[in-house]
């Protein structure tokens, strides 16, 4: 299949008559944005009005916002090239998508109960001390960092598309372009101008999705049956293009592999940092459960334009075109873009300019929130309170150059290993996500007996299973797309680890804190053991103070 794909022509997705209107609409709508990001930044040096916008957040408001979380440049560009190439295996990644925000909502209300939103005050429910603050931050930003890697490739590689020039050079050009104006974007936005910026790219990404899929639909007579049955003609394997098993990422143990990838993407994709502090935003517990319950159905109804989007990319372009383009079909929502309109070249232009738009808000708000969430887990967390004292610098500042400091590394990291495929670090990112913070959460919870013994060993175990199952799969060696295809120790079968590291991570979690090897009754603690506050306990949750309401943690 990989030989079929790569063999075909490669096209100009725009053409050279509308590539000077495109290019410069979409540099017009680049400066307005930053224009408009620099206006809403805070200059309010109150940490809680920084991190959470003082808590402040209208329900429906946050909820788009939350929605706008899960429209990130991959997923817009990744998912609907998923589906054109491999049918059935693309559409279920795009259900367990859409999954995970019903996985958050069991969570959310304990969360937002506990006013904390970092992990490492999240973890310390359980864990007082350093320890517990320090695994979370180690935990953010190996989950962070390769995810803002694959960002920033993701939006490279869309911009290079974009101005028809798919070699790698042009995509590295790009790559550090987006990265310094993104850099930008993220170095003065906190929560508050992120969340008008993601309120307003919901919108404009569900009706740019809405008008792709209605004018392709057209194009076959307003047939949903048509459309599919010419999405399968025109794919490369028309018998096998809505069963299981196309992708060619699949690997052995077949529905044990599938399990796995499944874990992984609702579990990981539901516990992303930057969600936490999304949900710890709103007003109180009953507003984040509205919030939650506007961002499920909203993030549902983006899903299923975007399954419907790839269908009718391998119906219109095919999927040996989109193929040829990019071999993960991230060029298929443009050349899709470029094709619905064939005889209306003012539409086209307009078509196309909107999804690169779109692709760009996309990449601008899903960098600057992962970035912000995890500079103020190093603020808080890594830093601390005594570490700002010590350099005697106020908390906004190491804020910003954390920022500036994260940003920098993920864009020398991703030009640094352009030529490999590092699209794998996005299922680490949420191997790790799904292995360690889902069951640290669940036994803070619910677990009265979870101590710090055991939340280390649940954190650092499922972060060193995670890194050596990875190491050891196909998805670093032993297969055409792993990112060193000549090598072959893929000694562990599955792609993502999360069959074996979810279960691990809770085995480890109890066997610390309970340990059960000792026969004698452990010496009284010499502070009693808190509970974990409920959904409605936020007045009586650790560190909270309700005359104010304000976190009286600060590192």
């Amino acid at each position: 299949m990989t030989t079929l794909l790569l063999s075909v022509g490669s096209p100009d997705l725009i053409g050279t008559a509308a590539r000077g209107a495109v290019i410069s609409a979409f540099l017009v709508f680049i400066g307005l944005c930053l224009l408009w990001v620099f206006t809403l930044a805070t200059q309010d040096d109150d940490p809680e009005r920084l991190y959470v916008v003082g808590r402040s957040l209208p329900p429906v408001f946050n909820g788009v916002a939350m929605a706008g979380e899960q429209i990130t440049v991959v997923i817009l560009v990744s998912l609907p090239g998923a589906i054109a190439l491999f049918g059935y295996d693309g559409v279920s990644t795009a259900v367990d998508s859409a999954l995970a925000l019903g996985v958050f909502l069991l969570l959310a209300s304990r969360i937002r109960a506990t006013r904390r939103y970092t992990l490492g005050e999240l973890f310390s429910l359980r864990a007082e001390g350093q320890g517990a603050r320090i695994a979370g931050a180690v935990v953010t930003l190996c989950i962070s960092v390769p995810l803002l890697m694959v960002q920033l490739r993701a939006g490279g590689i869309t911009a290079s598309l974009l101005i028809g020039m798919p070699s790698e050079r042009a995509q590295v050009v790009c790559t550090v372009l987006m990265g310094i104006l993104i850099t930008c974007f993220a170095g003065v936005a906190d929560l508050r101008g992120t969340s008008f910026v993601q309120v307003a790219k919901v919108p404009v990404a569900l009706a740019t999705l809405a008008a792709v899929t209605l004018l392709a639909l057209r194009l076959f007579d307003w047939s949903p049956g048509s459309l599919l049955s010419a999405a399968m003609d025109k794919s490369v394997s028309p018998d096998e293009y809505l069963s299981p098993g196309l992708w060619a990422h699949s690997a052995g143990l077949g529905s044990l592999g599938t399990l796995s990838d499944h874990i992984v993407v609702v579990l990981g994709t539901a516990m992303m940092p930057h969600l936490l502090l999304r949900v710890s935003a709103s007003r109180d517990v009953p507003a984040a459960r509205r919030s939650l319950s506007v961002a499920v159905g909203l993030t549902g109804l983006f899903y299923l334009l975007l399954i419907t989007t790839g269908f009718a990319a391998a119906a219109v372009v095919g999927s040996g075109r989109i193929g040829a383009v990019d071999a993960k079909g991230q060029g298929a929502p443009i050349l899709l873009a470029s094709e619905v309109l064939p005889h209306h070249p003012t539409g086209r232009v307009v078509l196309i300019t909107l999804v690169a738009c779109v692709a760009f808000l996309a990449v601008l708000t899903a960098v600057a929130s992962v970035t912000f969430a995890a500079a103020v887990s190093v603020t808080r967390d890594l830093v601390g309170q005594k570490g700002r004292a010590r350099i005697g610098v106020g908390e906004p500042t190491v804020l910003r150059l954390s920022v500036v400091a994260l940003c920098a590394v993920s864009l020398f990291l991703t030009t640094a290993v352009h030529r490999y495929p590092i699209e794998f670090f996005l299922a680490f990112s949420l191997s790790l996500a799904a292995s360690c913070v889902f069951p640290a959460l669940v036994y803070s919870f619910l677990w009265p007996g979870f101590d710090r013994r055991g939340l280390l060993w649940l954190v650092y175990g499922g972060l060193s299973l995670c890194v050596l199952l990875t190491l050891f799969s196909p998805s670093v060696s032993g297969t055409a797309y792993a990112l060193l295809p000549e090598e072959d120790f893929d000694l562990f079968p599955l792609h993502t680890p999360g069959l074996v590291s979810v279960p691990a991570a809770f085995l480890l979690g109890w066997l610390g804190s309970a340990r059960p090897w000792e026969r004698t009754a452990r010496p009284p603690a010499h502070a009693p053991r808190r509970t974990a506050p409920g959904p409605g306990s936020a007045r009586n949750a650790p560190g909270a103070r309700v005359d104010s309401g304000k976190d009286a943690v600060s590192g």
